[in-house]
């Protein structure tokens, strides 16, 4: 389980920078930077009446990662192992948009 700081803040799962799906999914499988990933877990924040979340959902400061970037150093059999990750997208509308900054080739 990783430290998680996430700093899409309009990720429906984002609150207060903390992710309140449990887990995520890192994609880019052939990742050679940070800029070749992203958050495959990432839902678009809803506004007005289409908007919803539940009172029984809490943010959590650690969280599970599966990752498909087989060549970051943190990857082991497409888990996370970092102690710490961020994810990036400030203004992200899909989760291409998305990044996680703590990827690090091998």
């Amino acid at each position: 389980m990783a430290d998680l700081k996430c700093a899409v803040e309009n990720c429906s799962y984002n609150e207060e920078h903390l992710c309140c799906k449990g887990d995520i999914m890192v994609g880019g499988a052939h990742a050679c930077s940070c800029d070749g990933t992203c958050c495959e877990s990432f839902s678009q924040r809803k506004e007005g009446a289409d908007s919803f979340k539940s009172s029984v959902v809490h943010p959590s400061k650690t969280i599970s990662i599966d990752c498909e970037a087989v060549k970051c150093v943190y990857n082991t059999n497409y888990k996370c192992h970092a102690e710490h990750v961020d994810i990036r997208g400030c203004g992200a509308c899909d989760c291409e948009s998305t990044a996680c900054a703590t990827f690090k080739e091998r």
